[in-house]
């Protein structure tokens, strides 16, 4: 898909996600992982046997997949859900999975309570792994699909028309807002952080795409501070393997490094044209994550090494 109906993709799954709960936001979960993974089973309710404590398993790499998306998340009644789920597949699965998930539909992040219960059933469980898939995770399977299944997915056309947008990243837009206020109040006499420039030579980056990112990468600690804290490491997480997988599309499609650079800046900010104070924070962004190494390749060990100061 082009960068427009990508982002028109996101529209209407996030339209979707709002609506769907209970057994049609499983049954879409179903649809999204079966279209991703050829060795996902959607498993059915079968009578008194009923989907002893499955709701999908993936063979390969032998996961569980529990769903709970309520129209209202009661704390105590997710907890509940998931002891029986548990219980229900360790007693009827044993040996089938190594992988626990626990797939719900709040899309503000985990509920703390929630955190605990799965931070305690690792500690429980020791010969199991346990983790969670909520919206955005189901979007990153998602937005890997062709455009044929994707259409038969959200049951409608992505138009090929180009469309303007603004800020695409819902994720991102606090984390940009923060960046325009505080770049304005940075001390120009700061210490300058310094930057492996052995990855932007072996990534072929050079000119204003180079010095653009060497210049972010005065403020990149900025979003260290901005997502510092249990919780917000997680979104962190969470947003670098967004940035992982687009990365990754765009640079099968362009072969011009400044190219790639140039979609992952749309990712960003859109394609719609922003003030200069909201591309400088694009651009921290984008420092952050590069020489974070979530981006671009990192050159073998063996690559000359160097450093550099960011040019003011």
């Amino acid at each position: 898909m082009e960068y427009e109906q990508r982002l028109y993709a996101h529209l209407k799954f996030m339209d979707l996600m709002t609506e769907l709960h209970e057994s049609a936001f499983e049954e879409f979960f179903h649809k999204v992982m079966c279209a991703r993974y050829p060795a996902f089973l959607d498993v059915r309710t079968a009578g008194k046997l009923g989907d002893q404590g499955a709701d999908g398993l993936a063979l390969h790499s032998r996961k569980l997949y529990a769903c709970y998306a309520p129209q209202s998340v009661k704390i105590d009644k997710v907890k509940a859900k998931f002891t029986s789920d548990l219980a229900s597949a360790i007693r009827q699965r044993k040996g089938q999975f190594d992988t626990f998930v626990f797939v719900h539909n709040d899309r503000r992040g985990v509920h703390p309570q929630v955190a605990t219960m799965l931070s305690d059933a690792d500690a429980d469980h020791p010969d199991l792994n346990f983790e969670q898939m909520r919206t955005r995770h189901i979007w990153q399977e998602f937005m890997q699909l062709d455009q044929l299944l994707a259409e038969d997915i959200l049951g409608c056309e992505i138009p090929i028309k180009p469309l303007a947008f603004g800020i695409s990243m819902d994720d991102l837009a606090p984390l940009l807002k923060q960046l325009k206020e505080l770049r304005t109040e940075s001390d120009p006499l700061m210490d300058v952080p310094q930057a492996r420039v052995e990855k932007l030579d072996f990534n072929n980056l050079v000119g204003d795409a180079r010095d653009q990112l060497l210049r972010g990468n005065r403020h990149a600690h900025l979003v260290e501070a901005f997502y510092a804290g249990s919780m917000r490491e997680l979104e962190h997480d969470e947003i670098a393997q967004g940035f992982r997988i687009r990365y990754e599309q765009v640079r099968d499609e362009y072969e011009d490094p400044e190219d790639v650079l140039w979609q992952l800046q749309m990712y960003v900010l859109g394609n719609a044209q922003q003030r200069p104070r909201v591309q400088r924070a694009a651009w921290v962004i984008l420092a952050h994550f590069f020489f974070r190494c979530d981006i671009f390749q990192a050159p073998p060990s063996d690559w000359p090494q160097g450093l550099v100061g960011a040019q003011p």
